[in-house]
């Protein structure tokens, strides 16, 4: 949706739900604010799945509409979709800081690809390659000798010279590549654009292959319970050394001093006037006049309720990551995540499922052609023998979110010196646009200070006055929850160490 028609909310996003029965589809539009539903019970007993043997038992009950609705409080809905690249500047920063002892994290499982109508898996590693039944064997020789050529391919700057001001897609059919592996390399392994120039291209396949390994199959984690966990886990351990949250106190607007032109104080809608030497606000509270002349892109997103995978396994507890490639020339490529019941953010025998691209029109007709092409809307009172082919749509919201993360500073009229502005969400599957706006914004306020350093041992903190002491930092290790696993969560005493999934 352009940005002239995508209205801003302040306050959190509730679409009305109406119980009918038939598929409930929902339209909104919505502003930068992430709602996150909590879920306060029953979540001991979906963190430790088992693998149960259903050979010879009756089929699973199918679910309805009036069923998701009852057990609502179990689903946790992101307004944003992103995976963490476990190579990635934030795991790093997680680490760092000692902040991962916060949260806990699933392997993203599969890597799916959608080609001729069909999804299928995408091998990532070298196992999965010769393991995979998709490839015949010349094909298996060609990816390999590719990948490894992308793991050091500024060593060899002659193979690609000829093609650094050209898209990734030639250089790709220059490769001796069948159109199969052109496909899952541009779009599933890349998950680039075809028009991406070829340096990014390849920068991009050997950032995923880097990432492979050092927690799994795949170079994506999510963590437990949504994305939102991750803001309140810095949230964490900023209070547990004195940092003071004012919860429920919206900003109504900003006090500047007309001589310096620098902010002195917010007033939030209690009317209480809250001072501070530095303030750093995202661009919605800032006035219509200060961005004026700013020029907004648009996101368009859509999230489901569905009642089983795009790819059906062994296995009902799959996290996969699926690329649909644009139907035509100059459409942008639709990113799909599937999370499935263990990451906490649906119930039992349901999948929720993130779309999210570029807007080039509404969010439901940018998504709604790929909606149709992986999914089948159905009625609660249909009667269908035997299990449909493709997954039934219980649920299904769209909508369009404003991104703010390519405009500069300068761009904002009469800012004041000391009000930093940070940005929404980008449409990157990774988190490296935030971490590195936020070490900036850090910089700029405490220039030659450490970002989010590791924090020190409880004995060498001294509170005049407190007998309060913060919280043992413990490792430096990120925890990572097992698949199949009836421990429910693992210790990574080194990045090298793998999960068997």
């Amino acid at each position: 949706m352009p940005a002239k028609d995508t209205p801003q909310h302040d306050g959190e996003i509730l679409p009305e739900v109406a119980d009918r029965e038939e598929t409930q589809v929902k339209e909104t539009d919505c502003g930068e604010k992430t709602c996150i539903h909590t879920v306060s019970d029953g979540a001991k007993d979906e963190n430790k799945p088992v693998v149960e043997d259903n050979t010879g038992q009756p089929k699973r009950n199918r679910i309805t509409y009036s069923q998701i609705v009852k057990e609502g409080r179990r689903f946790n809905i992101d307004l944003v979709s992103k995976l963490l690249y476990s190579q990635g500047s934030l795991i790093d920063l997680l680490i760092k800081s000692n902040v991962s002892r916060y949260a806990e994290f699933k392997n993203v499982t599969r890597i799916l690809a959608f080609r001729e109508g069909k999804v299928e898996q995408v091998p990532c590693s070298r196992a999965d390659v010769f393991n995979s039944k998709e490839l015949t064997m010349v094909e298996k020789r060609m990816l390999m000798k590719f990948l490894t050529f992308c793991l050091d391919y500024e060593q060899h700057p002659g193979e690609y010279q000829e093609f650094t001001q050209r898209p990734f897609s030639e250089y790709l059919k220059t490769q001796k590549l069948t159109p199969n592996l052109q496909h899952f390399i541009l779009h599933s392994i890349a998950m680039t654009e075809p028009s991406c120039l070829t340096v990014d291209g390849l920068k991009a396949t050997k950032h995923f292959l880097q990432c492979l390994g050092r927690y799994g199959n795949t170079p994506f984690l999510f963590p437990l319970y949504g994305q939102g966990e991750i803001p309140q886990c810095f949230c964490r351990m900023c209070a547990v050394f004195g940092g003071i949250y004012c919860l429920r106190h919206r900003v109504q607007c900003l006090v500047v001093d007309k001589e310096s032109g620098r902010c002195e104080a917010v007033i939030d809608h209690f009317g209480q006037r809250i001072r501070a030497k530095y303030f750093i606000v995202e661009d919605s509270y800032l006035s219509e006049d200060t961005c004026a002349g700013v020029q907004y892109e648009q996101i368009s997103r859509a999230v489901l309720i569905t009642d089983q995978s795009v790819l059906k396994a062994d296995s009902d507890q799959q996290i996969s990551m699926l690329t649909v490639p644009p139907a035509e020339p100059g459409a942008r490529a639709v990113r799909v995540a599937e999370l499935c019941s263990s990451t906490m953010t649906c119930m039992k025998d349901t999948y929720l499922v993130h779309l999210t691209c570029s807007s080039a029109s509404t969010a439901r007709e940018d998504l709604e052609p790929v909606v149709q092409k992986l999914f089948t809307p159905y009625a609660e009172t249909e009667i269908d023998e035997g299990d449909p082919p493709k997954p039934r749509l219980l649920w299904a919201l769209y909508f369009n979110m404003r991104d703010s993360s390519g405009v500069s500073r300068s761009s904002y009229h009469g800012l004041p010196s000391n009000v930093y502005v940070c940005s929404g969400p980008d449409c990157g599957l990774g988190n490296e646009h935030a971490v590195k706006l936020a070490e900036t914004l850090f910089q700029q306020i405490f220039p030659g200070e450490d970002f989010c350093p590791p924090p020190p041992n409880p004995e060498d903190i001294i509170f005049d006055g407190d007998d309060k002491q913060p919280e043992a930092p413990g490792t430096n290790t990120l925890i990572v929850a097992k698949l199949e696993s009836s421990e429910g969560s693992q210790n990574l005493d080194s990045p090298g160490q793998h999960l068997q999934n």
